[in-house]
Formats: C-alpha cells, structure tokens, sequence
C-alpha cells in the first residue's frame, strides 16, 4: 500500500456548547471543494448534546477527528487542536459560524502557489431570523490595494490596523511550530484569538489577503462572546500576555511595539463601551495605571505615537481618569437625550399618532357629555 498523503489543510474545530449550530458548521467544512483535508473538533466539556452530534456525523466522515476533554477553556482548546494537526497548513472555523465550499481550497492555491506563511479572506457577518438571513460583507484590508499581493508585516505595518480576527485565513503548520506560536491558555479567560493574531503577524515573513468573502461569522448567539458584558479584565490579561510575548521576541519589540500600544488602546476603548456601567469606572482606572506603567518603564514614549488622537485620547485617561469617565458619561448622556428627542418627533408627526390623537378626542367627548 502507498503512503497515506499528507492532509493539505487541518481544520480545527473548537467545540463547547453549540448544538444548536453545530451540524450547519461541520456540513460546511464537509463540503470543501478541498477534499484532501482533515477536521479536528476539540470538544471542551460540553454539556449539552454537542459530543453526540460530532460522533454522529464523524460516523459519516472518516475526516474528521473527535478529540474529548475536560473544559479547560479557548485557549487551551485550540492548542491541543492545533498540535494533533497533521495538515501543510491550519485553519480555524468556530463551531458557531459556517463556510463557503470552495474557502479552503482558495486559500490553499494562494499559498502553496507562493509558499505563503499566511493567506487571509474577507467575510460575511450574519443574522438568523424567522428563517430569513440577514447577511453583510466585511472587509479586512483598510484598503483594496492591499488585496492580493504579498504583504511583509516589517515593511507594511499598516496591516496591525486591519481587522482582527484569526478564522478567514490558513498558517503554515511548520511557521507556527517553528516559532512555537500559541493561544494564552488563562482559564475563563476571553479574547485569547488577539495573542494568536498578534503574534502570526509580528513573526510572518509572507501575508496575502484574498477580496474574497468565504467565512461567515454568526451574530445572533446569545452565548458567544461578543453578546457578553461579564469578564471585564479579560482583555487586559490578554495584553499581558501579547506583551510578554514582545519581551521576549527583539524583533519584535523593535519593529512593532507602537503597533501593540495602539492595538491595546483600541481594544481597551472597545472593552469599556460594551461593559456595564458599573464596571467602567473601574476599567478605566486600570487602563490608566497600566498605560502609566508602559510610559514609566521607558519601553515606549506614548507620547510619540505616530497617531496623534490616539496619543491624545491616552493622555486624557493616562492624567485622570475620573475626569475622562465624567466627560464620556455626559457626552453619552447627551446623545442619548438627543435621540430620544428626534425619536419623540418622529413619533409625534407619524401618521399613527395623528390617527391615535383624532380617536383619543372623540372619546373624550363622550366622556364628557
């Protein structure tokens, strides 16, 4: 018998309480055009039904691969995916999302073609409603010129200001092994995908973005993370984490450390809008002690970023952070009076209220006979 060829692409499928959607994903996967694939799904613990749907369609299937654990968390989930992979190259589809049946295999001929480190996509946020689908095309690149060509991340640093996500693209296997490149493996912690991307970027020579959409990234799961409002310091442990990593790397640090500060920064503005109001106050004395912290420890000038607002808006937190809460809530207050204000005109001038007014008068001269 002739030797078992090599998978060009492991997919990896981290698992946890998705049975609702999880059939919809694997079929997906199932149906690459790309038939030389493995699918690694990473069960972390579930406790709903979801272990019972990958037996039953790995029964159909003899690509894909069940690995069952004890719940550990996305970090170490998708290390122990992405070590049993066996593919030329890795992909990652969450197990709430789906993809188009010719996205590997896209991916793959751009990278094979020019032995590429990474190969990227655009894709599609959508929404599940009453069996109709809402569906918008998002793209990573901030401009189309930077669409199908090679990318080198130390001499087009403006690829740190595009979306970040981990999942419409494929890695080399042997460049994150080579680089022993990871997820942060915090249990119960949230955003571990950042230091994932951070570091692929930072350490890849080669980087292609398709202007092509394949993935689709489902907004409508009440449990995914980006509908939840809990683990407030999630996001500064994973920063914690991305910087220790750049301590570590020389390189890097001399190459990308104001792209990190930037990052953090907007990731740390993105953490406090959607939080609780209870919390805020607190995040943003947090956020300002560690920015302080960065500026002490001379590692980097913040106060010489190469974007301005950015250095602006941390030298407001960075001073007082109390003044900069009490500015932003009143701001916020303010819109949010100026919209219920334009709201009640509308209202008032739509044809229902109009109508409403007219019977309302009627009865009130019933009533008052």
């Amino acid at each position: 018998m002739g030797e078992k060829i090599k998978p060009y692409v492991s997919i990896v499928v981290p698992v946890y309480n998705v049975s609702d959607y999880l059939e919809v994903c694997l079929e997906s996967c199932r149906k690459q055009t790309l038939k030389n694939i493995e699918i690694i799904c990473v069960n972390d613990g579930s406790t709903d039904n979801s272990l019972s749907i990958l037996e039953e369609i790995a029964q159909k299937d003899d690509r894909i691969k069940i690995i069952n654990k004890k719940n550990s968390g996305y970090g170490h989930t998708m290390n122990v995916g992405m070590e049993k992979a066996n593919g030329e190259y890795i992909g990652i589809v969450e197990s709430d999302d789906y993809v188009a049946p010719e996205m590997f295999e896209a991916l793959y001929t751009a990278a094979k073609k020019r032995n590429l480190d990474i190969v990227k996509s655009d894709y599609y946020t959508f929404s599940a409603n009453n069996k109709s689908i809402k569906k918008q095309y998002e793209k990573v690149c901030t401009q189309d010129k930077y669409y199908n060509i090679i990318l080198d991340p130390k001499k087009t640093k403006e690829i740190f200001t595009f979306q970040m996500n981990t999942w419409t693209g494929i890695y080399k296997t042997s460049f994150l092994r080579e680089n022993n490149i990871k997820h942060n493996e915090t249990p119960g912690a949230s955003y571990q995908d950042n230091g994932f991307w951070f570091q692929t970027l930072s350490l890849a020579q080669s980087v292609m973005f398709l202007k092509r959409a394949f993935y689709h990234y489902r907004q409508d799961n009440p449990n995914s993370s980006i509908n939840s409002k809990g683990k407030v310091f999630c996001m500064n442990e994973e920063y914690a984490f991305i910087f220790d990593f750049i301590m570590k790397h020389p390189v890097v640090k001399k190459e990308f450390l104001n792209q990190f500060v930037v990052k953090k920064f907007f990731n740390y503005m993105y953490t406090y809008e959607r939080i609780a109001e209870e919390y805020k106050l607190e995040f943003l004395k947090r956020f300002s002690e560690e920015f302080n912290e960065l500026q002490a420890s001379q590692v980097v000038n913040i106060y010489k970023l190469p974007n301005q607002w950015v250095t602006q808006m941390l030298e407001r937190i960075m001073d007082n952070y109390q003044l900069f809460y009490y500015d932003d809530t009143i701001f916020r207050l303010s819109g949010q009076l100026e919209n219920a204000q334009m709201r009640l005109g509308k209202l008032k001038k739509s044809n229902e209220m109009l109508v409403g007014g007219k019977i309302a008068g009627v009865f009130r001269k019933i009533m008052h006979r």
